[in-house]
């Protein structure tokens, strides 16, 4: 019975990761206005009324798609840093962290960048409190970094960096197509180094 139960919550759980990336695609290429519940559900493979069986609605669907993100960054965020050792090897690993997340997440930050505004109050301030828990863990590498910076300073260059990195991969373009992830890793990891260490 127990392993019938566990399997109804992974099928449920990945049900729910199949919407959302479905809700991340729609809303990057139409944003978050131009997608219906019945639109959305038919991405995933369900019909419409079915997404109501995972979110209330089509704004706690955007409110996940947020929430998750900056929850995960500042999780990994946070293993990272529990992880390295000296305080340049916490700001590699961060930094690689961070490129890997924008690479593989280029549909969410769109999403983030476009339609973070149609959250509502609660779900806007939630995001916005990971958010600034992230930077925060950020700061207070640099800070280890660099003493001789005030904080104020290295708060503006992790959000710099964001900028950077954030923006790259769904704005690079090569006659229309996206160059190797490889390429633009490595581009990406050793600008933000520069930026965050110059």
């Amino acid at each position: 019975m127990s392993d019938t139960l566990t399997d109804r919550g992974r099928a449920k759980a990945d049900r729910r990761a199949a919407l959302l990336s479905a809700a991340a695609r729609l809303f990057a290429d139409r944003g978050y206005a131009g997608v219906t519940l019945e639109e959305l559900g038919q991405a995933a493979g369900v019909s419409g009324p079915a997404v109501y069986r995972h979110f209330p609605g089509k704004a706690a669907v955007l409110a996940a798609i947020l929430a998750d993100a900056s929850r995960g960054l500042l999780d990994g965020g946070r293993r990272t840093i529990a992880a390295a050792g000296e305080p340049a090897g916490a700001l590699r690993d961060l930094i690689r962290f961070h490129v890997d997340f924008a690479l593989a997440n280029a549909d969410v930050i769109r999403v983030q960048d476009r339609d973070l505004g149609s959250l509502d109050e609660a779900d806007a301030h939630e995001v916005r409190r990971l958010q600034r828990e992230y930077v925060e863990l950020w700061v207070g590498v640099l800070a280890r970094l660099r003493p001789d910076r005030a904080e104020s300073e290295l708060r503006i260059r992790a959000h710099a960096a964001f900028g950077l990195v954030n923006s790259t991969p769904h704005s690079a373009r090569i006659h229309g197509r996206r160059p190797a992830d490889r390429v633009v890793r490595g581009i990406l990891e050793d600008m933000a180094w520069s930026s965050l260490t110059s």
